[in-house]
């Protein structure tokens, strides 16, 4: 019953992150050949992801790009150890109420929710193994980025700190031509 319980609330969980079109933009279409149409409840940690350089303030990492639902919905899970400089990097199609947890995640994260403009809005502590969701406190939430924990402290990477691609903006990294 219990592990009913779960599979139940995976699904309801990925179901709310996926609900926004995740049509691929021109970062996208380099990023994932696919674009799935239904998601999948992850059983593994899914092959390293495309990356990309972000800088926050000075500090640079690279981040894993999660854009397709699949790759959203199965984020860190399954994943034994994660680099000190490297992140995940979760882009969404629009702005929405970001939830994230931590089910079937081994290593404590902290989390950064982030604006269209790539303002951190909150950083959040994420205990490993845990399945309670922790919700953004505002619905302008476009990007997630996920990293050892204690990384944005130890670089005092703080809320209000603009996050760069190597590409520029997240605006101009992220969004189509024209919208």
């Amino acid at each position: 019953m219990l592990a009913r319980s779960i599979h139940s609330l995976i699904l309801i969980f990925v179901i709310c992150l996926t609900a926004c079109d995740q049509s691929p933009n021109p970062v996208a279409k380099s990023i994932a050949a696919t674009n799935e149409t239904s998601p999948r409840l992850p059983d593994k940690a899914q092959p390293r992801l495309q990356t990309l350089k972000l800088w926050l303030g000075v500090q640079e990492i690279n981040a894993e790009i999660a854009i397709t639902r699949d790759q959203i919905a199965t984020g860190m899970m399954f994943r034994k150890e994660i680099l000190d400089g490297e992140g995940m990097l979760f882009v969404f199609a629009s702005p929405m109420r970001a939830s994230f947890w931590m089910h079937n995640v081994q290593i404590p994260l902290t989390c950064a929710y982030i604006d269209p403009d790539g303002v951190i809005l909150e950083i959040r502590e994420m205990k490993a193994m845990d399945d309670t969701p922790i919700a953004a406190l505002t619905d302008k939430v476009q990007y997630v980025l996920e990293m050892k924990q204690g990384w944005f402290d130890r670089n005092k990477v703080t809320v209000g700190t603009t996050v760069r691609t190597e590409r520029g903006t997240f605006r101009r990294t992220f969004q189509s031509q024209g919208s």
